[in-house]
This record gives C-alpha cells, sequence and structure tokens, in this order.
C-alpha cells in the first residue's frame, strides 16, 4: 500500500470517528476517538469470524502503518514541541520542585514497586513471569503520557497548581523512562550487560544532549522569528526547527521528547505577542497541529487491537497490571512527598494518582520489545492498561477531582 493511500484513509477514518463523536457519543474528544475506535475494530473481529476479507484487510493497513516507528520518529517531536509551546514557563517554574520529583524519582519507584508487586502476584498465581521482566513492563509503563494527559486534561477542572504539576511531570519524565527501559532490557538480554558507567553515559547522552540541543535549536529559532513579521516564514521556521530536532536528536541518539520540550518552552515563552497578529496566528495553527495529530493518534491506538488477537489469552494479566499499577503510582506520588517535601495531602494524593495517564508512548515502547516468550503478555497487558487509563480514568477523572476538592474544603 502506498504512503498517498496510507494517509487518505487514515484521515477519512479520523475524520468519519470525529465526527461519530461529536454527532452521537458527545465525549471528550480523545476518549471519545479510542472508544469508537475499539468498537469498530471489536467489530470487525467479530466479523472476521465468519468473513476474514475484512479482518486480513484491516491489519493489512495497520501493519502498514508501523505504530511505533510512526510515533516515535515523527509525530512525537511535533507533539511535544506543540505541547510545550502552549505551556506557561513562569507557572511551571513555581512547580519545578515537585515537577522534577515526580518525573525522576517517582518513575525509578514505579518501576520497582510495579514490578516487584507484579512478579510477587505471578508467584501466587503460578505462572512464570521473571523479575526482569516485570520491571521491564514497569519500565514501560511508569512515565505517564504528555499527550494522553494534555487531552484530557483540557476537558477536567483540575486546580491550576495541580494542573501544572501534571503537565510538567508527563512533559519530562519519558527520558527516565527510556534510559530504565534501556537499562533493564539490557539486563533482560543476557548477551549485554550493563554496568554503571554505561547507565552514567546514557543519562548525559539522552537528558543532558536532549536539553542542550533543545535549547540551542530552540534559541536559534527564537531569534529567526523575533526578526520577521510574515506569518508564512514564521510557521516555516517553527516546522523546520522541529523536523530538525527529530533528525539531529537521532543523529546524536539524545532524547527527542526533551528536546522538542525544551525548544517549545523557549520559542512559545519568548516569542508569542499577544499583540502581533502572526505571533496570534502561529500560537493558533500549533494548537491546530496539536489537535489533529492527536486525533490521528488515538485512532491508531484504538485500531491496534484488530493487531492484537492474543489479548484473550492475557487479559487477566492485564488486569491484575491495571490495579498494580495503580498501586504504584500512589507510592510513587506519596513517598516523595513524605520524605522530601514532609507533606502529604490526601486530596491531591488522589489527584495526581488518577490524572497519572498512559497512552500511545507505551504501547510504541512495548512494541519495540525484541522477540521473547514474554513480548506478548507485556504487550497485551500494556494494552489493557493504556486502554483503561485513557477511556476509565479519562472519563471519571472530573468526578475525581470533584470528591478530593469537597473533600479538602471540608
Amino acid at each position: 500500500m502506498d504512503l498517498l493511500t496510507i494517509i487518505t484513509i487514515l484521515i477519512i477514518v479520523c475524520t468519519v470517528f470525529s465526527y461519530l463523536n461529536e454527532r452521537i457519543l458527545k465525549l471528550p474528544g480523545a476518549i471519545g476517538l479510542v472508544t469508537i475506535s475499539i468498537m469498530v475494530s471489536i467489530l470487525i473481529l467479530i466479523i472476521g469470524k465468519t468473513d476474514n476479507g475484512l479482518t486480513n484487510s484491516v491489519k493489512t493497513f495497520a501493519q502498514s502503518i508501523d505504530f511505533s516507528k510512526v510515533l516515535l520518529n515523527i509525530m512525537l517531536g511535533f507533539l511535544m514541541f506543540a505541547g510545550a509551546f502552549h505551556f506557561d514557563y513562569q507557572k511551571l517554574k513555581e512547580q519545578r520542585l515537585p515537577v522534577f520529583l515526580l518525573s525522576t524519582l517517582g518513575v525509578i519507584i514505579s518501576t520497582g514497586v510495579f514490578g516487584g508487586l507484579l512478579y510477587l502476584v505471578t508467584l501466587l498465581l503460578h505462572f512464570h513471569l521473571p523479575i526482569v521482566y516485570c520491571l521491564l513492563f514497569g519500565a514501560i509503563v511508569s512515565p505517564t503520557d504528555p499527550i494522553a494527559v494534555a487531552a484530557i486534561l483540557k476537558s477536567s477542572k483540575i486546580p491550576p497548581r495541580l494542573n501544572t504539576i501534571i503537565a510538567g511531570e508527563s512533559l519530562f519524565n519519558d527520558g527516565i523512562g527510556l534510559i530504565l527501559f534501556v537499562i533493564i532490557l539490557g539486563i533482560a538480554d543476557k548477551s549485554s550487560g550493563t554496568s554503571f558507567g554505561e547507565v552514567i553515559h546514557l543519562f548525559v547522552q539522552e537528558v543532558l544532549g536532549g536539553i542542550i540541543i533543545g535549547l540551542i535549536l530552540g534559541y536559534l529559532g527564537y531569534k529567526l522569528i523575533k526578526t520577521i513579521d510574515d506569518f508564512q516564514t514564521i510557521f516555516l521556521i517553527s516546522i523546520a526547527l522541529v523536523l530538525g530536532i527529530s533528525v539531529i536528536a537521532g543523529k546524536f541518539h539524545v532524547s527527542v521528547p526533551l528536546s522538542a520540550v525544551t525548544a517549545g518552552l523557549i520559542v512559545g515563552n519568548n516569542s508569542i505577542d499577544k499583540k502581533n497578529i502572526a505571533d496570534q496566528f502561529l500560537s493558533k495553527v500549533w494548537q491546530l497541529v496539536n489537535d489533529l495529530l492527536n486525533t490521528i493518534l488515538f485512532v491508531m491506538i484504538g485500531l491496534q487491537m484488530v493487531m492484537m488477537p492474543f489479548l484473550k489469552e492475557h487479559w487477566i494479566t492485564g488486569l491484575i497490571s491495571i490495579v498494580v499499577l495503580l498501586i504504584a503510582r500512589v507510592i510513587s506520588v506519596a513517598l516523595p512527598a513524605v520524605v522530601l517535601l514532609r507533606r502529604l495531602n490526601l486530596s491531591n494524593l488522589s489527584i495526581l494518582t488518577w490524572a497519572g495517564l498512559r497512552g500511545g508512548i507505551s504501547i510504541a515502547m512495548a512494541l519495540t520489545l525484541p522477540e521473547s516468550r514474554y513480548r506478548e503478555l507485556i504487550l497485551s497487558s500494556c494494552y489493557f492498561v493504556v486502554i483503561f487509563s485513557i477511556i476509565f480514568q479519562g472519563l471519571t477523572l472530573k468526578k475525581v477531582v470533584e470528591i478530593a476538592v469537597r473533600h479538602k474544603a471540608e
């Protein structure tokens, strides 16, 4: 299937699903799109029991997209830049300590707690999943997803301070999550061990390298944008900036998300003048780009179900993973607050726990796992976690916030 056909079909499907959601379901965008996509996927699988033609055609289309590469190599830079572009740096600066703790220490704690608890549960249920693969699964699902978080936060009424913390954490925790993923994967692969020196080198390369490239290219883009008023040229500069970040960060093997976030914060917080019409258009166009790519991404997440017929074999592990992850999230939020900040607010804890959503990045990471006897189990369980997170947590987040705020007021 050629590229033009793939893009055309994908855009048409996204348009139809978006229209159906607005006219019939009337759910928040991300939740509605994923829900419709899953319903269509289930319907296709049911029809496939009697007619394999339709199912095979959809599977062929899904395979031709290559979800992992499309998200990680193409869409991620644009989505992260767009998310950071509209983020208020001053608010982020005010909440820098909790954001830093949750995006670093919180991810590490969550990975360890999730891996340990899941391993204990597998022992109790008498099915074998080695501890290293439990930890690897934890590294995949512990970082909150900036795309899912941003999409859901739009329709919630979370207090501004917590909103900043949740959004800031999701923007910066991918670097730590990726490092943990690579380290644990190296341990799981007995042919390649990972020394302490290699861990430090990986951290410096991925995290600091990503931030440095984002600073350099972001500052360059900001200076170029401030020298002109032509909207077309300004927009082209911003597009070139994101593409350049993706290519250069990939060449130097540094974190694309951190580079894009850093550049987006610089350009969005320094280049935008609310009195300048060109700047206003730039802000609105990047919001449109963000919404369009989100639409495509969440439809792709739902349609991935057609590619996972083995879900029926691992649904118990998937449900267990959801519960274990929620416990790990509570501990990873509460522990830094109690030990380092010396305070713990139960209302804030409930909101921070329930708003820690997982999304397409977790699925993309799971899809990059090498072939092993545990790959399908982790991938299927990860899919359960993501779908539960986007649909159930997304739909109930508003209610959780209302209860927490009411309890805090009392």
